[in-house]
């Protein structure tokens, strides 16, 4: 009897695959004999590698190797070659969506997700704006699965055991753990500017953070060069920080650093997904985007968003459009202190 082979596939940013993790770690817990094959891009092999025994990674370069048209055929020959039964479009783009032209002429069984653009569009409109919740990621990568025949119980805790992963592989980069620290992340950056907190701001929230618990280590977290000069002169000017990214040498070490902290801080970014796929509380910042698009971090409270309530907002869907005020007050008005209350009250619990 041939063994049902599932192809999954979601080529995008970041923070859009580490949402596949709960997805995927439920499926393959609750249909052992079923083998996943996770197709992405080569940054998401850690997510996936050790998920479960019954999944597999499988890496594509859609800007190099399998570039352009001639590319994408080359890359579904190498599919056809795995035995796949099934095939879930967890991404809809013009690429995978190529590719799903040609395995439904293959007479495979095909599903795509729907990104509910109609309702998108409702939820970011300046007139008859419908602010309501919009079905998660994680649901809407749920229901592909459904369609194709794999209903599932979305189930996940963490891609770590429930105390976290071992500090071993990272101690000698940041030292141990001490039973009267508070370690707090501080993930301060994202792609686009509607979701970025200013620095200046960002910098009095890690300032009150340290007045109320003197012994607390902020591990911070970003990527680039000006974003590393900000953290770098963060941590010149208070002993408490520490520039996580610069000292790590992999996506890998930053989650099991993640797994240990007490909170994390995050814009509506990347980096909220890879700690909450950890099992860490994140306090979320939001300006230009919403929760209710759909891109809350895996089992976060609505209580942890730091938002404010105006008229414009949402105003976008991923954060990239023009601020329509011209003055991002959604990001500007937020007050350190708030953000700070938050942090505070998921340290009391």
């Amino acid at each position: 009897m041939k063994t049902d082979h599932l192809l999954i596939m979601r080529f995008s940013a970041m923070g859009d695959v580490a949402m596949l993790v709960p997805v995927v770690s439920s499926l393959a817990k609750q249909y052992p004999d079923l083998r996943i094959t996770v197709l992405s891009r080569p940054f998401a092999r850690p997510f996936f590698d050790e998920l479960a025994p019954n999944v597999g990674f499988m890496e594509a370069d859609l800007k190099g190797e399998y570039h352009g048209v001639s590319g994408l055929n080359a890359l579904y020959r190498r599919l056809v070659a795995k035995n796949f039964t099934a095939i879930a479009d967890m991404h809809n783009i013009l690429r995978s969506s190529y590719l799903r032209m040609r395995f439904n002429l293959g007479r495979y069984r095909v599903e795509h997700i729907d990104k509910h653009r109609r309702l998108r569009r409702q939820l970011i409109s300046q007139k008859d704006k419908k602010l309501q919740q919009l079905p998660t990621s994680f649901e809407n990568y749920a229901d592909v699965l459904a369609r194709l025949g794999y209903p599932i119980k979305l189930d996940f805790e963490s891609i770590f055991p429930p105390t976290g992963a071992n500090l071993r592989p990272v101690l000698d980069s940041i030292g141990e753990k001490k039973m009267f620290q508070q370690w707090i992340g501080i993930a301060p950056f994202a792609a686009h500017s509607g979701k970025i907190y200013p620095v200046e701001k960002m910098e009095m929230v890690i300032a009150e953070i340290i007045r109320r618990h003197p012994s607390c280590r902020i591990m911070l977290f970003g990527g680039g060069q000006k974003e590393m000069d900000v953290l770098n002169d963060w941590c010149n000017r208070y002993k408490n920080c520490l520039n996580v990214s610069a000292l790590l040498g992999s996506l890998q070490q930053e989650m099991i650093v993640m797994s240990q902290l007490d909170t994390m801080v995050s814009m509506d970014s990347a980096n909220m997904h890879l700690a909450s796929i950890c099992g860490t509380r994140v306090v979320s910042v939001w300006g230009a985007t919403h929760p209710y698009a759909g891109f809350m971090g895996w089992n976060q409270s609505v209580d942890d968003a730091v938002q404010l309530d105006m008229p414009c907002r949402p105003c976008s869907i991923y954060g990239n459009r023009p601020c329509l005020r011209g003055d991002y007050a959604c990001l500007n008005n937020i007050d350190p202190v708030a953000i700070a209350d938050r942090v505070e009250e998921g340290l009391k619990s």
